[in-house]
């Protein structure tokens, strides 16, 4: 026995018969949305009614085989057993499905009982041994679920179509099952509200702002991406550093929040500045992708493996700083744009090697020949490098809510913190050439600090303390930059 769901496709039912098995089968027919076309030498008022009330035919007379054309399926249902095994035969000759509804066997297929809730229908079958007691069971079934399941499936379906048109097909499942799996009251009072998602458009960050929106989708929360070109992705010339103003990146994505284009942005968490304007906050800060640097080249292996001379490409003031403490006989170029425009100008030979982020090569699916990331007490990242921040504007406060409750990363977020509390206390920007990052290690926070001093000697910091608490662990990096700001002071390079 294979359950099957069969959709007319405005191909009608023929049924042969006109008494109370007839109008049964009918019934469910007419509720499938099959138009029926009904002959028998006699024909129940109550049959009749029915295939009158849903636009249908009936024909008071005896069968022909003529009367299965154009059928998509047919029901044999008088009481005669030669007529209907003749039915049987004459449908499988037209290649027509067939029912015999008084010998469930001897047909193609048999009809279950059915309860339907909205456009949910459930289906009882019994093999053809007691279908009065299908029926029972599927009127049970129906009163005990009630309208929640209908609301629950328009919900479902409602995603379904957003979620097709808007993700590519390996992200679509895990998104779906996760939101099947939400408990059927949550699931039918979602309403159908649509959020905007303010967003850079170069590649990455789509996929990054996807990544979000995915979160989003699991609980049936659909969003609308805003692309905006920032002035950091208009000036590919210029270092970061040059640009001449902080949040080079984010501004724009502030003023669609601000003017009420959007309902939410997505940062790279490094990217944002380590104060905001009064009137934004971070509502969430994701579980965070690899934070460390990576070493990319098409034709050497390692770092160390660069010859004397060779250009490495970066942007960052912060990597150039530390490579160069490294290594002070390569050559550090600006390389800017895209990350698939950095790794295509490698492979063009532009420079010996660069140095990106591993979170974007992962997110990107991207690689080069050669792919090594530093650990991170040799490069230390840019502070909240590998996690996406999401902004909302300050007195959204249940929208922000919801976003935390979904989005949030509770371990991303303290050490996160602890990086901007760091970077705070310091009074640098994003592009200043100052690396942070803290990270759990067991029940403790690392954070890891390296400054340029002004003779461009690195100044190191290191502080190990458990944490819970975001007080606990905006205070942890308060101390590191004392500690850096210390050791600068004291003129020392030496790890602490």
């Amino acid at each position: 026995m294979l359950p099957i769901s069969l959709r007319p496709n405005g191909r009608r039912a023929v049924i042969v018969g006109g008494g109370d098995v007839a109008a049964r089968k009918a019934q469910s027919l007419a509720d499938a949305g099959f138009p029926l076309f009904v002959v028998a030498e006699r024909i129940e008022d109550r049959l009749r009614s029915l295939v009158v009330a849903h636009d249908g035919q009936c024909e008071q007379r005896s069968y022909d085989r003529s009367d299965l054309a154009d059928a998509a399926l047919v029901i044999a249902a008088t009481d005669d057993f030669e007529l209907n095994a003749q039915i049987v035969t004459d449908a499988r000759a037209a290649r027509v499905l067939v029912c015999d509804a008084t010998q469930g066997e001897r047909g193609d297929f048999t009809m279950t009982a059915t309860a339907r809730i909205g456009e949910l229908t459930i289906s009882v079958d019994s093999g053809g041994n007691a279908p009065a007691f299908s029926a029972r069971i599927a009127a049970e079934i129906g009163q005990k679920l009630g309208s929640q399941y209908a609301d629950a499936l328009q919900t479902l379906a409602r995603i379904r179509s957003y979620v097709k048109a808007e993700f590519p097909p390996n992200e679509r499942a895990s998104i779906l099952r996760a939101l099947t799996d939400r408990p059927i009251a949550e699931l039918a009072a979602i309403p159908g509200t649509i959020l905007v998602c303010a967003t850079r458009q170069s590649p990455l960050a789509t996929i990054q702002s996807r990544t979000i929106a995915a979160r989003l989708a699991q609980r049936g929360i659909m969003t609308k991406m805003l692309g905006i070109t920032t002035h950091g992705d208009r000036n590919r010339a210029d270092s970061i550093d040059r640009l001449g103003e902080i949040n080079v990146f984010v501004k724009e994505l502030e003023r669609a929040l601000r003017e009420r284009e959007a309902d939410y942005a997505v940062h790279s968490c490094k990217d944002l500045a380590s104060d905001l304007p009064e009137d934004m906050r971070i509502a969430a800060i994701s579980q965070r992708e690899d934070p460390r640097d990576a070493f990319c080249s098409e034709r050497y292996a390692s770092f160390e493996a660069l010859p004397a001379g060779a250009v490495v490409g970066t942007s960052s003031p912060r990597r150039r700083a530390q490579l160069a403490g490294l290594r002070p006989d390569l050559r550090y170029e600006t390389m800017r744009g895209n990350v698939d425009t950095r790794l295509r100008k490698l492979a063009e030979g532009e420079c010996d090697a660069l140095v990106l982020a591993m979170a974007g090569l992962r997110r990107l699916g991207a690689r080069a020949k050669h792919v090594l990331p530093f650990a991170v007490e040799r490069i230390v990242p840019a502070v909240g490098q590998g996690a996406l921040a999401v902004e909302v504007r300050a007195g959204d406060e249940a929208l922000g809510e919801m976003l935390h409750a979904v989005v949030n990363d509770s371990q991303s977020q303290l050490c996160v913190e602890c990086e901007r509390a760091a970077l705070r206390s310091m009074r640098a920007g994003c592009s200043a050439p100052i690396g942070i990052h803290a990270a759990f290690e067991g029940q403790a926070i690392v954070a890891r600090g390296v400054r340029a001093s002004d003779d461009g000697k690195l100044i190191k910091a290191r502080i190990e303390r458990s944490v819970s608490t975001l007080e606990e662990a905006r205070t942890l990096g308060i101390e590191l930059c004392v500690r850096l700001n210390a050791s600068q002071s004291a003129a020392s390079g030496v790890e602490r």
